[in-house]
């Protein structure tokens, strides 16, 4: 996961949150010969291609008003969809008892990716059930993580 630096979240969260949607997170990485800066937005009953079109219309003048990135992007507004991407602590917790993958940013236990069950956050730790038994993960370790699709 390339999560934006906090400014440039900050900046769109406002619109985001007053449009009545939830702001999950903020991508931002290079793609192409720039940058590519995905919004990832919800709210109760989904999200549509309206609501992404809508989002995205508002956060262009605002992005360009505020300017929070020195280079050339292109922006991308997306639900979360059925892998939902966790960038959180409280989605850790939201989202107990779901299956997720996670990887981290240096192995563990010689390994860098794990599936289990979210257990939720206790400390500073994400607690993981899987094959071996309960793993208490830092939270600063984890480079990505996601949901399991549930069909």
């Amino acid at each position: 996961m390339h999560r934006a630096p906090e400014t440039v979240t900050e900046v769109i969260r406002g619109p985001v949150e007053a449009m009545g949607y939830e702001l999950v997170g903020v991508e931002l990485f290079p793609r192409g010969g720039g940058l590519l800066l995905r919004v990832y937005i919800d709210r109760e009953g989904g999200i549509t291609l309206d609501d992404c079109t809508a989002v995205s219309h508002q956060l262009i003048g605002v992005l360009n008003v505020d300017d929070p990135i020195q280079a050339s992007y292109e922006l991308e507004v997306s639900s979360p969809g059925l892998d939902r991407p966790l960038f959180d602590r409280v989605h850790f917790d939201r989202f107990r008892g779901r299956r997720a993958r996670v990887e981290l940013r240096a192995p563990m236990d010689g390994r860098r990716r794990f599936k289990g069950i979210l257990m939720g956050v206790e400390d500073d730790d994400l607690l993981l059930e899987d094959e071996s038994g309960c793993r208490r993960i830092p939270l600063g370790q984890v480079a990505k993580a996601r949901l399991e699709p549930e069909y």
